[in-house]
């Protein structure tokens, strides 16, 4: 029987008689996220694939939000040791049959259309537009790669590529 107890920064873990302190990571500040997910943690030291969770990005135009039975899935079997109260979180909107309401963070404006699954045929890696994804925690904000707010990036990657330069590619 394993049992764990969350102090401050610090987790008691009791396993056959033994006691033993193992340091955890706080959770993520987070400030518009419902849950600080760690993408450093799942993408960076687990090297879980970008599509697992954005299912969507090789055929649509969205890449999907998981719904969360995927995240309950892993992690009614895996605590997470690291953030335990955020993992209570995923548990508890999967357990209410809730949507975890995440905050959109990457978005073009209205009038640009940037549709995933072309770019993914394209060979283009998710950390091309979105920064290394994998050493961010929550995400809160826009990688300063990001090209979504300025088309000149967009038309220069293009451009390099060989790809379309039709403004009505991405404005339709």
């Amino acid at each position: 029987m394993v049992a764990t107890v969350s102090i401050g920064s610090v987790a008691f873990v009791q396993s056959q008689g033994q006691a033993s302190a193992v340091p955890i990571q706080q959770a993520a500040d987070t400030t518009i996220q419902p849950i600080a997910f760690p993408h450093d943690i799942h993408a960076g030291t687990f090297g879980m694939d970008c599509m697992y969770c954005h299912f969507s990005a090789e055929r649509s135009v969205d890449a999907g939000m998981p719904p969360v039975a995927t995240c309950a899935g892993c992690h009614r079997l895996i605590p997470g040791a690291q953030n335990p109260g955020e993992v209570a979180k995923v548990i508890d909107y999967a357990t209410r049959g809730e949507a975890i309401p995440w905050v959109r963070v990457y978005k073009v404006a209205d009038h640009v259309r940037f549709p995933h699954m072309r770019h993914i045929s394209a060979g283009l890696s998710c950390q091309e537009c979105h920064g290394s994804v994998e050493t961010m925690g929550a995400i809160e904000e826009r990688d300063p790669v990001w090209p979504g707010a300025n088309m000149g990036m967009c038309v220069q990657c293009h451009v390099e590529r060989g790809a379309s330069r039709d403004c009505a590619v991405c404005h339709y």
